[in-house]
């Protein structure tokens, strides 16, 4: 079969979502459909490290122990009785844009499109925390997915394993840390963590477990396969290279609007469009570039700023009457000061890509 043929037959078999792996399944979203703050369920990425586990809720239970004063366990039907909020959040996973690396990475070949914002409701992790009783010296929490299986690429697991990942206490005891049954108002699909995952704002998708059923207290640093071997980056300590994982959202903007390669009128006006986003900050700026990063302007910020949440801007763009191949670019600036950089750090290793990309388009 034609391979473009074979492309556009899986993405209507995944609702126009993008196949970058069928096992695991990992789909991404066409980040030019871009069309307001909510990603739609359909349009949300798929982010898979095993294979999806099949779940009913009868069976379900979620434990919480390790140090703590008491281990409780609690049920589906337990869990959504208690008080729960609803939050908007965008999430990232920490792979997205990993295509656009130099030497080529391992991983998921993600482009633009690992990244989707919705409303979540669950419960605060804080509620379980405080009925299980947080011993003294309580450091990290441990969450645990249903999903397990074994790696055979380098770095190779030892054995099976599940996909844990840890969050220092002081933010999983943050309000904002939900276990979530619901993403816009709907049960969890089953690619989406059905029944409940946990929705970490401000980080990488990598800490917001899905199919959570296991939540462990630890008070010694989790070192973990998904904690240390994926999902880490260096940090200098005394100039020296230390690994740590990764964690928070770096400051970062994407052009969701012209697409690549499209072919513009020479002369009009064009409405370049795309969404800006941070970790724990907010945006306080977008600027745009049309000539390749050499001059940059202001772009317009849409909306009111929500918490962990991106931002969409617009940029009226004045196409040149002279026909020929343009280099866009865009850069976020959030309110800290931080600006989205040029270049990819070699310390992030494969993962929080968030340098500007160029995106090249044809006036003609």
């Amino acid at each position: 079969m034609d391979q473009g043929l074979k492309t556009a037959d899986n993405e209507r078999e995944h609702g126009g979502l993008i196949v970058r792996e069928h096992d695991p399944l990992n789909l991404e979203s066409p980040f030019n459909a871009l069309d307001g703050i909510i990603t739609p369920n359909s349009q949300f990425f798929v982010r898979s490290h095993f294979s999806i586990p099949n779940i009913d809720v009868p069976g379900w239970q979620l434990s919480c122990g390790g140090h703590v004063a008491r281990d409780i366990v609690i049920s589906y039907e337990e869990l959504v009785k208690l008080p729960s909020r609803t939050l908007t959040s965008t999430m990232e996973c920490a792979g997205n844009g990993r295509v656009f690396l130099t030497p080529k990475a391992d991983g998921v070949q993600w482009e633009r499109g690992g990244i989707g914002t919705a409303e979540w409701t669950g419960v605060s992790l804080s509620v379980l925390l405080e009925k299980a009783g947080l011993k003294a010296g309580a450091l990290e929490v441990v969450l645990s997915g249903a999903d397990e299986g074994e790696l055979i690429e380098p770095p190779k697991t030892p054995g099976r394993i599940r996909f844990s990942r840890s969050l220092p206490l002081s933010k999983a005891l943050s309000d904002e840390v939900i276990l979530a049954f619901l993403m816009n108002g709907e049960p969890l699909g089953s690619q989406h963590g059905f029944p409940v995952r946990a929705i970490v704002p401000g980080w990488y998708g990598m800490a917001s477990v899905k199919w959570l059923e296991q939540i462990e207290v630890v008070d010694q640093p989790f070192q973990g396969y998904w904690q240390t071997a994926e999902y880490s980056q260096w940090k200098r300590l005394a100039g020296e290279p230390v690994s740590a994982p990764v964690a928070e959202m770096q400051t970062k903007s994407q052009i969701a609007r012209p697409g690549r390669n499209e072919r513009i009128t020479p002369g009009t006006r064009y409405r370049i469009f795309g969404a800006a986003w941070s970790g724990e900050a907010n945006i306080a700026q977008v600027d745009v570039s049309t000539d390749g990063g050499k001059r940059w302007s202001a772009a317009h910020l849409l909306g009111e700023q929500l918490p962990f949440t991106w931002r969409l801007w617009e940029f009226e763009w004045q196409v040149p009457s002279k026909p020929g191949r343009y280099e866009l670019m865009s850069r976020a600036t959030d309110d800290s000061g931080t600006i989205q950089p040029s270049k990819h750090s070699p310390d992030h290793n494969a993962y929080m890509i968030h340098h500007t990309l160029p995106l090249d388009i044809e006036v003609r």
